[in-house]
């Protein structure tokens, strides 16, 4: 399929959609409904304070966080441009405890849409680029309102998975199981325009990103790689690297789509009884499939992350993605647990990507 530098959204889900031909343009449908929402949370965005959009509001979300006035409004925004149009059974979104019931006029779809309305809005009062990510499931029984249990599909079985982001450009980013593309908004015409064809992530990178702050809760995997990383060319990495932290997943999830890396968040120590920091359903299954389909990997640090079932709706978990060489290092480090305390010299501090002294 060839495309030019002017194909709009709407004609590249046109073209996609020709490649099958017993489709019903269902999905391009829900897909335009959420490109409508991220246009409209770009512009509420962008206006910030000059529209009184910025700062706390009166309310706290299921995870016990403090929700900022943008938060209400990206997710008033997704639910409002998705639940008249006929294409969704059912939403779910990370600011809402259960699952969105559509009001009893409006027709029900084919598919189960998730999203988390405004990621990073921590940073958003310091106009810290912020994002929307969505994933797009199949409702197991279309027509008819969708079960809690509905929305616990591994990310293997997502139809679809993006996210926007709302820097000095918004753009939007999508997979639909073939490679990962991406649209630049043009603010003139109000359009979405295929501007980075195809992504792919370089196996081998130099860079890291990692909140250091939490070192001291790692578990000895995450400590031994970050540690390496630092110690540069005079280590047993033999290179330098440069580390990363925006706090932002949606931003992160872009510079290494873009140039490569590794991003970290894993699971710690702090409390035993939480597997990560991370939504499973509305961060890490939409961002694990646009790595895989970009050529990367994603990854619990143990395991791959779309192969996890959920077991709750709002569900944590560690999450590790990027560049395939580093995340596959992880995941031998994990393997190999931790070695500080061997009594067999042999293997102490070596491993499968060890170079013996």
């Amino acid at each position: 399929m060839l495309l030019t530098d002017k194909t709009t959204f709407t004609e590249f889900l046109i073209e996609a959609r020709r490649t099958h031909p017993e489709a019903r343009g269902d999905l391009n449908g829900v897909l335009t409904s959420v490109a409508t929402a991220c246009k409209a949370i770009s512009r509420a965005v962008a206006h910030g304070s000059l529209a009184d959009l910025l700062g706390n509001a009166e309310a706290s979300n299921v995870h016990g966080e403090r929700q900022k006035k943008l938060d209400l409004i990206a997710n008033d925004i997704f639910i409002r441009l998705n639940e008249n149009r006929g294409y969704v059974a059912g939403m779910a979104s990370e600011e809402l405890e259960q699952p969105y019931r559509l009001p009893a006029a409006y027709e029900r779809g084919k598919y189960l849409l998730l999203f988390d309305p405004l990621d990073g809005s921590s940073n958003i009062d310091v106009n810290v680029s912020v994002g929307s990510i969505f994933s797009i499931l199949r409702a197991p029984s279309p027509g008819v309102d969708p079960q809690p249990q509905d929305f616990l599909q591994p990310g293997v079985q997502q139809i679809a998975a993006g996210y926007a982001i709302y820097g000095p450009s918004t753009m939007l980013v999508l997979t639909t199981g073939a490679g990962v593309h991406a649209f630049t908004l043009d603010p003139l015409l109000g359009e979405f325009i295929l501007s980075h064809r195809d992504l792919k992530i370089p196996r081998e990178t130099h860079e890291f990103a990692i909140n250091s702050s939490n070192s001291r809760f790692w578990e000895y995997p995450v400590q031994r790689y970050v540690d390496e990383c630092l110690k540069g060319s005079s280590g047993p990495r033999d290179k330098d690297f440069n580390m990363r932290w925006i706090a932002s997943l949606v931003a992160e999830t872009h510079r290494i789509l873009m140039r490569g890396g590794v991003f970290l968040y894993p699971r710690d120590n702090r409390n035993p009884g939480v597997a990560g920091r991370l939504r499973l359903t509305y961060e890490c299954n939409p961002i694990g499939l646009l790595i895989e389909q970009a050529g990367g990997c994603a990854s619990t640090g143990y395991k791959r992350v779309l192969e996890v079932r959920p077991e709750t709706l709002h569900q944590k978990i560690g999450f590790v993605f990027g560049s395939r060489s580093e995340v596959e290092r992880i995941e031998c480090y994990h393997r190999e647990g931790d070695m500080r305390d061997s009594e067999q010299p042999l293997f102490a501090q070596r491993g499968l990507f060890r170079t013996p002294a």
